[in-house]
């Protein structure tokens, strides 16, 4: 069951280094290149989406099916059990929410600079008139 958060995990972290590669600044020649080399990436990587998606559905049905130990029959092995399965829950949520927000935002950054790039070509075929 750890398997698909391991590869969450490590999808997140990547979409975090394309975000950081993608803001940082550099000549406008290799910008572009970088640029049209992740929106090649992001068709494919749109999956991620409904991964996180389906992961959180899962979360949400295993906490509305949890059994709670509240009542004073549980041991403190079985609460500590239990508020140790919350926690994670918690940091998987988490981790869902942005390798969402993440895949959003580099989407975003590569339409902003395709469409920076076009205003640019517009500009110059205007200054050439």
């Amino acid at each position: 069951m750890a398997l698909q958060w391991l590869i969450l995990t490590y999808v997140v972290a990547a979409e975090v280094a394309i975000a950081v590669i993608l803001t940082l600044p550099y000549p406008m020649l290799l910008k572009k290149r970088i640029v049209s080399l992740v929106s090649l990436i992001l068709q494919p990587a749109a999956s991620i989406v409904a991964f996180a998606g389906f992961q959180l559905l899962d979360i949400y049905w295993k906490n509305e099916h949890r059994l709670e130990c509240s009542s004073e029959v549980c041991t403190a092995t079985e609460r500590d059990r239990y508020e140790k399965s919350i926690y994670k829950a918690q940091r998987n949520v988490v981790l869902c929410a942005a390798g969402i927000l993440l895949y959003w935002c580099i989407h975003r950054i590569c339409k902003y600079n395709k469409d920076l790039e076009h205003l640019e070509e517009l500009e110059k075929r205007y200054k050439a008139e």
